[in-house]
């Protein structure tokens, strides 16, 4: 289709409907499309994940100039959920996302789309799937030399919505995103929260199953960051859309995911719900990223800088949700005449549950501190600081 652009081109082209075909227009809106996989997908089915990663990789190049993008991946994206992928730059988190829309093909290893199988599949057979999938960008990708409202309106177009149901879908998706009074301005015109909003009801509009966020908020200051993050959760609760969200920002995994993968070097090294990720980070490259959210264990320079201002014996005490057992323990403190003063650390609640670290001095005699120390690792990770 020589000059659409990029996006039209990713996944709103209706499979087999010629250009210039028109659906009736006093059909009603749900109706004005053909039926979604979800839709064609059994009732009784429909436990089936969002998208089915298994044994994914992705080599680009051959011989000695191979470049692995994605290593063996597997995952599972749950209908319903909102699940981040997260991950350094050339970690694959983006070649993963390609390849979940079909803009790559797979190398090995099967992938499937609400329970329709990508992998292998020709680029007519993708537009099956990619009718049902929603994508917006970090760079936003609106048509300079069209409104708001034609923006929304062009996937519609190419997927042969006649006019009326055209013009009803797009009042529908600037009240969603709260810019009906902007329906007439042009993208020079608007705000960069504002212009990913405009990003985020273009790619509602066709009524998708899917939706992929690539560095959504990226080019976001933090307010409006918040703001399109709040956004996505509507589409999430209020739609019942499945939402994937990519990025390399910790605040935005802790803000909205449900469940998050990092990903390294191609590979998925860790996977599970964001409190578990967060509370107890088991691999290094997932400890780099919730040590940008919350105060964590303090090495280097840090550490030597608290031994130098505290006399005490210093020691890192992991919080984790639901161990009552810790606080009897810090209770029993003065029971066996050891003092304690918190002297750094941070304690956060995520998805309703508290976790974090806390550095404590702690004052007495050293049998005793020894004794308590003991205790403290019988119900939680307890580490000196050296």
């Amino acid at each position: 289709m020589p000059g659409l652009p990029h996006f039209a081109v990713d996944g709103w082209m209706r499979p087999g409907t010629p250009r210039g075909r028109r659906i009736r227009p006093n059909q009603p809106l749900s109706q004005q499309r053909e039926r979604t996989l979800s839709e064609q997908i059994d009732p009784r089915d429909a436990l089936t994940p969002m998208v089915t990663i298994e044994h994914v990789s992705k080599v680009f190049g051959k011989g000695k100039k191979a470049v692995t993008a994605v290593d063996d991946v597997s995952l599972t994206v749950n209908r319903g959920e909102i699940f981040a992928i997260i991950g350094y730059s050339g970690a694959g988190k983006s070649t993963l996302v390609r390849l979940i829309n079909g803009l790559e093909t797979t190398t090995s290893g099967t992938l499937t789309v609400d329970g329709f199988e990508i992998s292998g599949k020709r680029d007519l057979e993708l537009q099956k799937v990619r009718t049902n999938i929603g994508m917006i960008f970090q760079q936003f990708n609106l048509m300079n030399s069209r409104t708001v409202a034609k923006n929304i309106e062009f996937p519609l177009k190419v997927a042969g919505w006649d006019k009326a149901a055209r013009k009803k879908r797009v009042a529908e998706m600037l009240e969603f995103v709260g810019l009906t009074e902007r329906a007439n301005y042009y993208p020079s015109q608007l705000s960069g929260g504002q212009k990913q909003r405009v990003g985020i009801a273009r790619a509602l509009a066709t009524k998708p199953a899917l939706l992929l966020a690539d560095e959504a908020t990226s080019a976001l200051d933090p307010e409006t960051t918040q703001e399109v993050l709040a956004l996505l959760k509507k589409v999430n609760q209020e739609l019942g859309i499945t939402v994937v969200v990519i990025t390399h920002e910790m605040d935005v995994v802790a803000s909205i995911a449900n469940r998050v993968a990092v990903m390294e070097n191609g590979r998925v090294v860790e996977e599970g719900t964001v409190y578990d990720v967060f509370s107890s980070p088991q691999t290094e490259v997932a400890k780099l990223f919730v040590a940008t959210t919350v105060k964590q264990v303090p090495t280097g320079e840090d550490a030597a800088e608290l031994r130098k201002n505290h006399k005490g014996y210093l020691v890192n005490v992991e919080i984790i949700e639901g161990n009552q057992k810790l606080g009897k323990v810090l209770s029993y403190l003065s029971e066996r005449r050891v003092r304690f003063n918190i002297v750094q650390g941070g304690i956060e609640t995520l998805q309703g549950k508290a976790y974090g670290t806390l550095t404590l001095e702690l004052l007495g005699e050293v049998t005793s501190i020894d004794a308590v120390v003991a205790e403290l690792k019988t119900v939680t990770r307890v580490k000196e600081v050296r």
